[in-house]
């Protein structure tokens, strides 16, 4: 339940394992002229590079061809003549005319997005004409992009694919069996989207979104989890501990849920104590739990 991550500890944003024209990936790349010594380009300081689009964003023909012809995980080195680069002119001033240059490249992940380009191009009639299973395809393909972003802390980003992912959902059933599997997607995003608000400091909507999470799964930890944060947040202790106990009877050695409720006594205590006006322990006391306190007071 850290807030370090949307509800899973890795990001999988690969469906199958070679990419293909179309294709969204995450690429480590670093360029050279000569030898091997003169960088020209790089984003190997990025954490989290750019999404690109292969047959899009990829402007070298010769780097496309290559990054064709990987998998995920998978390092090259390329060695591009200029017929498969810069061409005869080059790219002054930093390409020379008819420059053989090197590429250093690493594939971190990819997403197949063919299925959600095609979705998104269709008219709601013929969207709802599609088999469920491709429809859940292209949500889950959805929220992989909101796990990238959230990850590169891009959380305004990751909560509109999020909601994007959402609306996508909202076509009507014909059995319980076609609806259960609407209501398990669906609750993945609930929990995404009351994780990122809190991220947002919106807590009014990550509590929103924690309770639609129990509405679908009552006994749901992590939503009990977000709904007493988002509480906490907004000053509402008791309710903020009702969320959290309950939270704690289901996982009872979770740290983060202890860690919270430790964090709330600490809160309420100093609360008890400003009311009786000893500011003294009450600044001690608001030190000690400070990531909440201080951005809780008037």
């Amino acid at each position: 339940m850290s807030h370090k991550d949307p509800e899973h500890s890795l990001l999988t944003l690969f469906r199958h394992t070679e990419l293909s024209c179309g294709d969204i990936l995450a690429v480590r790349y670093s360029g050279y002229l000569g030898n091997w010594n003169k960088l020209f380009c790089s984003n190997g300081n990025s954490k989290y590079p750019r999404l690109m689009k292969l047959g899009k964003d990829i402007t070298l023909w010769g780097l496309e061809i290559g990054l064709l012809s990987m998998t995920k995980g998978e390092a090259a080195l390329f060695v591009l003549t200029p017929e498969y680069a810069y061409g005869q002119r080059g790219c002054p001033p930093s390409i020379p005319p008819n420059t053989t240059v090197l590429f250093k490249v690493e594939v971190l992940d990819f997403i197949d997005s063919e299925e959600c380009d095609t979705f998104f191009e269709l008219t709601c009639e013929q969207r709802d004409r599609l088999p469920l299973e491709k429809v859940l395809k292209v949500a889950a393909t959805e929220r992989e992009f909101g796990n990238y972003f959230f990850y590169k802390q891009c959380f305004k980003i990751a909560k509109d694919r999020y909601k994007r992912a959402l609306s996508i959902l909202g076509r009507s059933s014909s059995s319980k069996a076609e609806q259960s599997q609407i209501n398990a997607s669906k609750l993945l995003l609930f929990l995404n989207l009351s994780l990122t608000y809190l991220k947002l400091e919106r807590a009014d909507r990550a509590l929103k979104y924690g309770e639609l999470a129990l509405e679908m799964d009552q006994g749901n930890a992590k939503a009990l989890f977000r709904c007493g944060q988002a509480c906490l947040y907004m000053r509402e202790y008791s309710k903020s501990r009702d969320f959290l106990a309950r939270a704690q009877c289901i996982q009872p050695f979770n740290r983060d849920i202890n860690n919270e409720l430790k964090k709330l006594a600490r809160t309420v205590a100093a609360v008890r104590l400003l009311a009786h006006g000893d500011l003294s322990i009450t600044y001690k006391i608001w030190e000690k739990g400070q990531e909440h306190c201080i951005t809780s007071r008037d």
